[in-house]
């Protein structure tokens, strides 16, 4: 049984600031790379951000990246995403995601094609 679940997301105006995390259970999540997803309404998923097993690798979308951090706490089974700066096209589902293959594959690319289980997500409404 393996379960990944979402929280932190909700309303912010532009160039406010959440945190959100990823709760694993059925799983040590200190073996697998964790990424996160965000996926507007009638829109495709794209990558936000990945991180290594370890935590001591990070790969960001361009769109995110110098506002957006992840993190994790293996101890805690929790992966975390800090979104600062926020913008409206910051909005949409945002999902995190198991891949079970190497950093470098699950990674590289943050492709959702190179993730294998996946949370039921958290709204992220940026809105003033």
């Amino acid at each position: 049984q393996l379960q990944l679940v979402e929280s932190g997301g909700g309303l912010v105006q532009p160039g406010g600031s959440l945190r959100l995390s990823c709760e694993a259970s059925g799983l040590t999540l200190d073996y697998y790379a964790i990424g996160w997803f965000r996926q507007a309404p009638g829109k495709e998923r794209e990558g936000v951000s990945c991180i290594s097993s370890s935590g001591g690798r990070t790969n960001y979308a361009d769109s995110v990246k110098g506002r957006f951090t992840i993190s994790r706490d293996n101890a805690k089974n929790t992966v975390y995403l800090q979104m600062n700066s926020l913008k409206p096209d910051d909005t949409g589902v945002y999902y995190c995601a198991v891949g079970l293959g190497s950093y470098y594959y699950v990674c590289s690319n943050i492709r959702p094609q190179g993730m294998d289980h996946w949370g039921k997500g958290t709204l992220v409404t940026v809105s003033s």
